[in-house]
């Protein structure tokens, strides 16, 4: 049984979401401890339960310590069962994070899956809804699974009650992926989303994001809804090249003008802007994993975030691949290749490069 340390590195739940994908996906058991031990609410929160309820229904897992508030959990998979699935996170608490957490085994599983996952698609410490289906999914289709998403219903902090369905067809093998220089910008655009909000806030972003960037009238969107539990505003500035889209996100909250949640979006784009990089920072980090499950692959990419460098340690418990940084003119190279071992050094990694739903 693999043993982690859910305190080290950046120390935050992607330590165990990551976990639960690849104990899925190799059908390796593991025991997490010190879970979010240096956060403000330690332990596990509804976000983190959910994708551990939801790793253990795909799978028919054994697990203990699947609780709210528990800072240690031994998860041990069973044979991950392709079909129709509906998670419900009961809070604001990231859907798409719940998503991220199963798809990895679903898509190279043995059948299509369907997935209705409920509760929040749009909070700052989770990949909003368009993110995932512009900018990550595309990349995911490249690599032989079609993946398609559908948002019904927004889910802002701090009401939630957010609903969105996914598709998963799914590809025994994965075609590794290749993202290297960035190349010229083909288009742009930013979308303010306003819920239950007066119109003139995401008039007023959009406004500041065409000063700062000089973007085209047609590039600038609104849209207002009121199909959501509560209010909520998300800035989103999209840049597309060739090879990728890439999404930065700011959003709307009390005491901070619209001025300044667009200025923040505005920043991360020209930081993106500045670099040669295909990757941004956050992108980075989700498409390592699905890259180590490929077993080959390399990407440019603005920067190496501890959060991706912890993910890269808790991918390497798992399986037999090494992550190679070289920096480069302009953004870090990022490749991925399989690993030597040395005879008795890991017992199980011929087990762990099995496609998921394989013997165990």
């Amino acid at each position: 049984m693999i043993q982690i340390d859910g305190s080290f590195g950046e120390g935050g739940g992607q330590i165990l979401r990551t976990a639960l994908s690849l104990s899925l996906a190799t059908g390796q058991a593991f025991r997490v401890e010190k879970i979010r031990a240096g956060r403000e609410k330690p332990g596990l929160l509804r976000q983190h339960l959910t994708a551990v309820r939801a790793a253990a229904e795909v799978s028919g897992a054994e697990c203990e310590g699947a609780v709210l508030g528990s800072k240690a959990l031994t998860f041990a998979p069973g044979q991950v069962r392709a079909g129709d699935y509906h998670f419900v996170v009961g809070t604001a608490g990231s859907s798409t994070l719940v998503f991220q957490t199963v798809l990895p085994a679903l898509m190279t599983a043995s059948g299509k899956s369907r997935l209705v996952i409920e509760g929040g698609t749009h909070n700052m410490a989770a990949p909003p809804f368009e993110f995932i289906e512009r900018s990550f999914l595309p990349l995911i289709s490249r690599m032989r699974p079609t993946v398609r998403v559908e948002l019904e219903r927004y889910g802002f902090y701090p009401a939630g009650g957010g609903r969105f369905i996914a598709e998963i067809d799914p590809s025994p093998v994965l075609r590794p992926i290749e993202l290297g220089e960035r190349g010229k910008i083909t288009s742009r655009r930013a979308v303010a989303i306003v819920a239950n909000l007066p119109r003139h806030i995401g008039q007023r972003e959009i406004e500041t994001v065409a000063k700062m960037m000089d973007f085209a009238p047609q590039s600038l969107v609104i849209q207002q809804t009121q199909d959501s539990a509560g209010p909520g505003n998300v800035l989103m500035i999209e840049l597309a090249s060739a090879s990728v889209v890439e999404t930065f996100t700011s959003f709307g909250r009390l005491g901070v003008s619209a001025e300044k949640v667009a200025a923040d979006a505005v920043r991360q784009a020209r930081e993106y802007l500045a670099s040669r990089a295909a990757a941004g920072e956050h992108l980075t980090d989700q498409l390592l994993l699905p890259m180590a499950l490929a077993g080959a692959g390399s990407l440019a990419a603005v920067k190496l975030s501890l959060h991706a460098r912890t993910n890269v340690e808790v991918i390497s418990m798992f399986l037999p691949v090494r992550f190679d940084t070289t920096e480069c003119d302009g953004y870090v190279r990022v490749q991925v290749q399989k690993r030597q071992f040395a005879p008795g050094e890991h017992a199980t990694q011929d087990e762990s490069t099995r496609p998921a739903g394989g013997p165990r």
